[in-house]
Order: C-alpha cells, then sequence, then structure tokens
C-alpha cells in the first residue's frame, strides 16, 4: 500500500522519510500498546476476571492494528524501531505494573497512553493532509493509509473513554501516574521516529 503510494505519488526525498518515520513509529507504538493490554490482561485473568473481558476487547483491536502496521512496514520494506525489545519489555511491564495498582490505575494508563496516542495520530493526518490532497489520493492510495490511522485514532479515543468511563480519574496518584505514563509515550515517540 504505502510503497506503491510513495512510487505512485513520486514522493520528494523528505516527504518520503517522513512516511517511513511514521510507519516505525506507528508499528512500534501499536506493538506497545499490544503488550500493554497483554500485560493488564495477564493479571486480572487471575485477579478480576470480570475486568478480564473489558481488557480483552480493547487488547483485540490493538492486536488488529500491530497486525496492520506490521503488514504495511513489511510490504513498504521500512526497517523497525531498534528499540523494539525495549518496547516490548517496557510495555509488558506497565501493563502489569498498573494491573497489579488495581482497576483504577489500569485505566489511568489506557487514558493516558491513548491522550498521547490520539493526539500523535491527529498530527500525522494533519501532516498527510497538508502534504496529499484529496486528489492525490484517489490517483495513489494514500487515502487508505489516512483512513487506516483515522479509524485507529477513533479506536484510542474510544479506548480512552472506556478508561475515564472505569474510573481513570480515582487512580492514586493520578496526576503523578498519568503524567509520568505520558512522558514516557512522548519519549518513546521520540526515539522511535528516530531510531
Amino acid at each position: 500500500m504505502l510503497k506503491q503510494a510513495i512510487k505512485q505519488a513520486k514522493v520528494p526525498k523528505p516527504q518520503k522519510e517522513y512516511l517511513h518515520r511514521l510507519v516505525r513509529v506507528d508499528q512500534a507504538g501499536e506493538l506497545g500498546a499490544d503488550y500493554i493490554y497483554a500485560g493488564q490482561h495477564f493479571v486480572f485473568s487471575h485477579t478480576q476476571p470480570t475486568l478480564a473481558p473489558l481488557i480483552k476487547h480493547m487488547w483485540d483491536q490493538e492486536i488488529h492494528h500491530h497486525d496492520t502496521f506490521d503488514a504495511i512496514q513489511t510490504e513498504s520494506r521500512v526497517r523497525p524501531s531498534l528499540f523494539t525489545p525495549l518496547w516490548r519489555t517496557a510495555a509488558f511491564g506497565l501493563g502489569v505494573g498498573t494491573a497489579l495498582l488495581g482497576k483504577e490505575a489500569a485505566m489511568a494508563c489506557t487514558e493516558a497512553v491513548e491522550t498521547v496516542i490520539g493526539g500523535h495520530y491527529n498530527s500525522q493526518l494533519r501532516w498527510l493532509h497538508q502534504n496529499f490532497p484529496k486528489d492525490v489520493d484517489d490517483s495513489t492510495g494514500m487515502g487508505q493509509l489516512k483512513q487506516t490511522i483515522k479509524q485507529f485514532r477513533d479506536d484510542e479515543l474510544e479506548h480512552l473513554d472506556t478508561a475515564v468511563e472505569h474510573d481513570s480519574h480515582k487512580a492514586v496518584p493520578y496526576m503523578l501516574l498519568t503524567e509520568t505514563i505520558k512522558g514516557g509515550c512522548r519519549a518513546a515517540i521520540w526515539a522511535a521516529e528516530r531510531f
């Protein structure tokens, strides 16, 4: 999809490099989300079985996102982040750690991550709309990438709403937890785009 779109649109080198960073960071981010929910599900399936189906529903969506960006990355021949092993370990640890702190902390984790990722996807969509107008979308397939990001952004914002509905704001200490996780997400985005 992306490789063909870049070729057909005769994308200049700076835009092509941005698109490769976009794919690399989004694949790394979705891998991270997959592992966060895996860690939370692991804990909650043993400690709060009634919460496990909700976590599993969000995890299934993240698995789909991860698989989609894995396929785009492979097809586009975009190298993965050099920190991929770290993303797996850190994300699973974050999922397990917040779940061990309780439902509210796990939901605060989801709220923090999805707030940052929703904004990140919005920034990407703005860039894509500015650099690839609709007439280019129709002739190159770039519109498919925009639609994928838009759908995934909407899923992430749904997860954010779910977290708030399930008492994310009751986590103790809420501000410290969410701001620390947001900072970690921003740092991971910065690193995954570059390395």
